[in-house]
């Protein structure tokens, strides 16, 4: 034990002298991620192993250890360089890579610190304990902006609760970020399933594929999974690169477990005749689509129906706006009703994200074969947000808060289910509504509460002094993004 917390002090405080040259944690992060990954490399091509991994010659660890001072600094951009023309796992690891720390010498410290442990004979419960760790630092860092690939890891393990993943099943992550959801699933199977040779060998090398379009999430989540023993060092890569809502690529899985990026319109940035850069919206074109739009969440939500098998289960956090917006939101509410079992919509708190002014739900439907009757017969709402405070620092969101939702949810029988809202009970959080109910309300809108709002009616509920702070930031982050689109749409109208 001294071992392994002297291990992640030595890993951590580094990151600490790091900053003080001004390298944050993305970057200690992505440069941790190179030399780990080849000096993983080097373990692994000598005994016991003696794995042949094509790493480029004179680029490999012995070739970098060797050097100091400016002499080193030269050979390890160069030999990024390199390493990022390479194939599978190891050419996506370096793709676009570069140098971070300017000081050879602390250069020298981090490589010398990397060298004196034996990674490959080290716990993957350790190794994804330091990588997990700075993961979640980097995205507490709100400058650095990785707070948006950073779903909370005691919501993606509700999540993971309530689905139940089982073995020798696909599940995939169209937008993964760090991997979040394949770590939490990956765990469950382990947990709950004793696994024969043909389940753990399926589990580390067929079971998770994803997209990841940021080169430097996906090669930390390219880590991340390696380090948690998922993939092989020489194997294929399983994270594409590519824009997952561009086309249906016709493969199909039994799990989806998302978290979409935040802001409604996705789009890109075109250099136009007169050199400016110009952001453009990107509509996606898909014949598998219901409707057509610039709104992103709407867009994955409908690419996320299309990936599933005929009875493959989705669990996603998407944004408020997918449940009341009207046009396209209406016609993708009313199809997904009609074509999908969507039995549960959990509404999320605010101040559990690392993006502000994200007010969210996680949306678990069942795929199911084509049928004149609408597959969904009722809608099952948990209200995890009315009279919640919770804040990233103070009062972050743990797994024990959802417990009782998970139980609400009863994912072993989902039949059993009994509200605990009713007239006598009115402060109930677990409430269903009919399909009838719903198609009659205005746009087909399922952003439902019933619940009051305590402090609102009590001056003596009022939450903390910083709670109210961070919700008033929350609120005006909300109101900015909502100018910043009307200032979009008049722009447009130019």
């Amino acid at each position: 034990m001294t071992n392994e917390s002297s291990i992640i002090s030595k890993v951590w405080s580094f990151a600490n002298v790091l900053r003080d040259d001004g390298v944050g944690y993305g970057d200690y992060l992505e440069q941790l991620t190179y030399l780990l990954f080849l000096k993983m490399v080097d373990e692994f091509a000598k005994p016991p192993y003696n794995r042949n991994i094509n790493v480029p010659e004179g680029y490999d660890w012995e070739s970098l250890k060797s050097k100091r001072g400016a002499e080193l600094e030269l050979h390890y951009t160069k030999m990024l360089r390199e390493l990022s023309k390479t194939h599978g796992i190891l050419g996506q690891i370096f793709v676009k890579s570069q140098n971070k720390i300017q000081d050879p010498a602390k250069l020298y410290k981090l490589i010398d610190m990397i060298d004196k442990e034996k990674w490959s004979m080290m716990g993957a419960d350790l190794k994804g304990k330091i990588y997990e760790g700075l993961l979640e630092k980097n995205a507490e860092d709100t400058k650095s902006g990785a707070g948006q690939y950073f779903t909370p890891r005691a919501l993606i393990k509700a999540m993971v609760a309530c689905v139940q993943p089982n073995p020798m099943k696909t599940i995939t992550d169209p937008a993964c970020g760090t991997g979040g959801f394949f770590l939490a699933a990956y765990d469950w199977i382990i947990e709950n399933h004793d696994l024969n040779r043909d389940q753990k060998e399926f589990l580390k090398n067929k079971t998770f594929y994803g997209n990841e379009i940021v080169a430097n999430t996906r090669r930390m989540c390219l880590m991340n999974m390696f380090l948690h023993n998922i993939g092989e060092i020489d194997g294929d890569t399983f994270i594409s690169s590519a824009d997952a809502l561009v086309a249906d690529e016709g493969h199909r899985f039994d799990y989806v477990l998302a978290n979409p990026p935040f802001g409604k319109k996705s789009s890109m940035t075109i250099t136009n005749e007169s050199g400016e850069q110009v952001k453009q919206d990107l509509t996606y074109n898909r014949q598998d689509f219901w409707v057509t739009t610039s709104n992103k969440q709407l867009n994955f939500l409908q690419h996320i129906r299309t990936l599933l098998k005929e009875n493959g289960q989705a669990a996603l956090v998407l944004p408020d706006n997918v449940l009341f917006e009207g046009g396209a939101g209406e016609t993708v509410r009313k199809q997904l009703m009609q074509s999908t079992d969507l039995h549960t919509i959990l509404r999320l708190p605010t101040g559990i994200f690392y993006a502000h002014g994200v007010k969210a739900n996680v949306l678990f439907f069942d795929n199911r074969p084509g049928a004149k009757e609408a597959w969904t017969r009722e809608v099952w709402i948990y209200d995890y947000r009315t009279n919640i405070h919770h804040t990233l620092k103070k009062n972050p969101l743990k797994l024990e808060d959802l417990q009782d939702f998970i139980q609400c949810y009863h994912p072993d029988n989902r039949e059993d289910r009994q509200e605990t809202w009713s007239e006598e009970n009115p402060e109930g959080r677990w409430r269903k509504y009919s399909y009838e109910e719903i198609l009659s309300r205005d746009k087909t809108n399922l952003d439902i509460f019933w619940l009051k709002d305590k402090s609102l009616a009590d001056l003596d509920n009022l939450p903390d002094p910083d709670i109210l702070a961070n919700e008033i930031i929350e609120n005006l982050e909300i109101g900015l993004e909502s100018f910043r689109e009307v200032v979009d749409v008049l722009g447009d109208g130019e």
